[in-house]
């Protein structure tokens, strides 16, 4: 079903602007743009540099070179396939993922999948800032300046005034800068792996051994987790603003290509490199871009810097931007750039928290990464069975009230997340975060929590059939009851 209510046109949003739309539809007479417009956002939100340093955490579950090379490049593009696949949603509603989604867990339902949105952003944009603070430090002091605190403070303030200003700044802004900054890392990135290559050693690659399959797929689905599926909730805040006559194999493709092309090539390049020089793997896993400066020439640190800092600014302010639309979908009553400036605020927070007091960052990261890896999966399950069931456009009245056809709590989509989270989190393990000991209560039938497979990260696909299977099967009558059909 249509809606004939006319929806609220979306304010100015030209660049330079605050872009005052939230949750809003925006207008027809606001769509603009191609699907090939998708690319430069997402390859800009994907090209950091931190893509090498999971070279070395893949190459962690015991592969082969071409065991870990498969992995990372079938679970780079399957992941963000997923995020395409959803973006399609954006084209056809011309509003935020967040607000999209209520139509399949109703009006304050959709509370659940806001805040859960809101977890993972923030989280993300935490962890790609105190990154980001790290590589800094380690670069200025490999320049000769000792103060630590001090080379933090600086690469701290340059990440978080960047990605901070565009986020609050909004759409127009973000598409702007993504551009400036995919072509800027790009050509340093490509420079960067030049002046590595001599460090490659491919028969030392080729004399890996190879891993169990348990292996293989835990390193695959860790990809699509840190990957894909840490980007699936914001699929559809950039393709929103495209006219609902674009391309849907477009707006796939774009997203996907953009966002994989960038990844892919890090990743392998980082296998490669890692696969030559373990030492380097070690050093990764406490710094995972600082380390990257201990095998490049003095004079391209300050390039590198830059192409780590803009790189990392990248995804952190598409995250922010995302994480200010979530925060509005649990309920804020704010308007959309004081949401991202209260995001801001706490990723500023969390990061002078974890830079001062964490001594190992791979730990808490994969903890992060996984425990809420397995709710995000069951979520895009339920969200790709959306883009499957719906044959026509939103109505765009009901996503604004509870009282519309969508109804105010969907019951059937929350229990497939909060169903789907405790099957997930009983089939994975964090031995390196002590606080999640609690999971991999289901292992005991796969050899248990030391077995072959408590690492294969089987909770996480476990968690996005359930909700992708479920919702097709239990969501089919409802949605074509709200359609009309």
């Amino acid at each position: 079903m249509s809606s004939t209510a006319s929806p609220s046109p979306a304010p100015d949003t030209g660049a330079g602007l605050i872009e005052n739309a939230g949750l809003d539809v925006i207008s027809e007479s606001e769509r603009k743009g191609r699907p090939r417009d998708l690319f430069m956002p997402w390859f800009a939100a994907n090209i950091s540099v931190l893509g090498l340093s999971w070279g070395s955490w893949v190459l962690g579950f015991g592969l082969s070179f071409w065991q870990a090379v498969v992995a990372s490049v079938v679970g780079v593009v399957v992941s963000f396939g997923l995020c395409g696949v959803v973006a399609v949603l954006g084209k056809r509603g011309s509003a935020p993922t967040l607000a999209l989604s209520r139509a399949a867990f109703g009006y304050n339902g959709n509370r659940l999948s806001a805040a859960i949105s809101w977890m993972l952003t923030v989280g993300w944009e935490t962890v790609l800032c105190v990154t980001a603070t790290l590589a800094s430090a380690t670069v200025l002091q490999a320049l000769g300046w000792h103060n630590q605190v001090g080379a933090q403070v600086v690469g701290f303030l340059i990440t978080v005034g960047l990605a901070a200003s565009a986020g609050i700044l909004g759409f127009d802004t973000i598409m702007k800068v993504q551009t400036w900054i995919t072509w800027a890392t790009g050509v340093l990135t490509v420079i960067y792996l030049v002046l590595v290559a001599p460090q490659i050693s491919f028969s030392v690659l080729s004399e890996l051994p190879a891993g169990s399959a348990a292996a293989v797929i835990g390193a695959l689905v860790m990809v699509v987790t840190g990957f894909g599926l840490g980007w699936v909730n914001a699929a559809a805040d950039y393709s929103r603003y495209l006219p609902r006559k674009a391309s849907t194999a477009g707006v796939v493709g774009w997203t996907t290509f953009g966002s994989s092309l960038p990844v892919v090539v890090l990743v392998v390049a980082g296998i490669m490199l890692v696969g030559s020089d373990p030492e380097l793997g070690t050093a990764i896993d406490s710094d995972p871009i600082g380390a990257l400066t201990t095998i490049l020439p003095t004079w391209f640190l300050v390039p590198f810097a830059l192409v780590a800092i803009l790189g990392l600014a990248g995804g952190i302010i598409m995250d922010l931007y995302s994480s200010g639309l979530s925060l509005l979908a649990t309920g804020l009553p704010v308007k959309r750039h004081v949401a991202t400036a209260i995001d801001a605020t706490i990723m500023t927070v969390g990061t002078i928290a974890v830079v001062a007091g964490a001594d190992d960052f791979l730990g808490p990261f994969q903890g992060f990464l996984t425990t809420l890896g397995v709710v995000i999966a069951a979520w895009a399950g339920v969200m790709i069975a959306e883009v499957l069931l719906r044959k026509r456009d939103y109505d765009e009245a009901a996503l604004a009230t509870p009282n519309g056809i969508y109804g105010s709590v969907n019951w059937e989509a929350v229990a497939l997340v909060v169903l789907g989270s405790g099957v997930g989190w009983g089939l994975v393990v964090n031995s390196a975060a002590s606080w999640l000991s609690w999971q991999g209560y289901l292992l005991a039938p796969l050899g248990g929590r030391e077995g072959a497979w408590a690492y294969a990260n089987l909770g996480v696909l476990a968690a996005l059939v359930i909700g992708l299977v479920g919702h097709l099967v239990l969501g089919a009558s409802r949605v074509r009851r709200q359609e009309g059909r």
